[in-house]
């Protein structure tokens, strides 16, 4: 990764560039900023800091162990939609722990919910995903907070 000396058209005015490396060709690409179309994080701190406590307990619970993907995907919208007719606050989804370094093929419920999540036809109505509290679980559950229903203003 040395600088080369590179000399601009007119040759009068030396420019230091850099040569890209092989380890610049093995370091992580730089993370991608969260488009705007998604849901912001809208959670505020109060409800974050009950979270983090375990002082709020979850209204509803979906278990996915022992599913395939395609049954926890199909598990996870149909327990979505009974809690958003119900207008529940707080589900509860229990994943399983996420994959330790040393396994290979684990957690695929884990790493498929983000994309099931952003996919789902409830999209609009989950207000925040978080970690759960290690008495609900911890990093093999999470939080899934809705929004509440909008009541719809009488047509004057």
């Amino acid at each position: 990764m040395a600088p080369t000396l590179k000399v601009s058209g007119d040759g009068a005015t030396p420019s230091l560039t850099r040569t890209p490396s092989r380890a610049d060709a093995l370091r992580p690409a730089r993370p991608v900023p969260v488009s705007k179309s998604q849901p912001a994080d809208t959670l505020d701190g109060g409800w974050d800091r009950r979270l983090r406590r375990g002082s709020i307990a979850p209204d509803r619970t979906i278990d996915l162990h022992g599913h395939t993907l395609a049954s926890a995907h199909h598990a996870l919208e149909t327990a979505l939609s009974r809690a958003v007719a119900d207008d529940v606050r707080v589900l509860l989804v229990v994943t399983g722990k996420p994959p330790r370094a040393s396994e290979a093929r684990r957690g695929l419920i884990r790493a498929s919910i983000g994309e099931w999540l952003s996919v789902s036809s409830h999209r609009a109505r989950i207000a925040a995903v978080r970690v759960a509290h290690p008495r609900h679980g911890g990093s093999g559950a999470l939080y899934l907070i809705l929004r509440r229903r909008r009541e719809e203003a009488p047509p004057r």
